[in-house]
């Protein structure tokens, strides 16, 4: 019996190590932007947002007029914080540490060595005036 308990606790404690690889913590955000000043502090209808979530937040306005928010904490390699940054063509961004790219559309990996999307929070517009993005 007590080999079964031996074998039971290595089990548990090997499982309960892992590293989860791109795992990104979740830590409240609750930032909110009018319309107004999105449109006038976005580039490439990109917002740039320091200070919230794990390496700041993107605000994205897509091409079918909706907002999407992604943490700007790279998947790859989440334990270093490097930060995504938008391209200049507002439709990627770059994780200058790893190389590795990531759609602005959805927060999916497009360019290796991502393998997981960018971590995303929820967006309404409330009314025609206020951006809402939170957890």
């Amino acid at each position: 019996m007590r080999y079964l308990y031996s074998i039971l606790f290595v089990l548990i404690f090997t499982a309960g190590c892992g590293k989860d690889e791109g795992y990104i913590p979740d830590v409240p955000v609750n930032y909110n932007v009018t319309l107004t000043e999105f449109s006038i502090k976005a580039v490439n209808n990109v917002l740039v947002v320091p200070g919230y979530g794990v390496g700041g937040l993107l605000v994205v306005k897509t091409p079918f007029n909706t907002y999407v928010a992604f943490d700007r904490c790279s998947t790859v390699n989440p334990e270093k914080i490097c930060k995504v940054a938008p391209d200049d063509s507002g439709v990627t961004a770059t994780d200058a540490c790893s190389g590795a790219k990531f759609s602005l559309y959805d927060g999916s990996p497009q360019k290796a060595p991502a393998e997981r999307s960018l971590k995303s929070y929820n967006v309404s517009v409330q009314g025609n005036t206020l951006i809402h993005v939170s957890n």
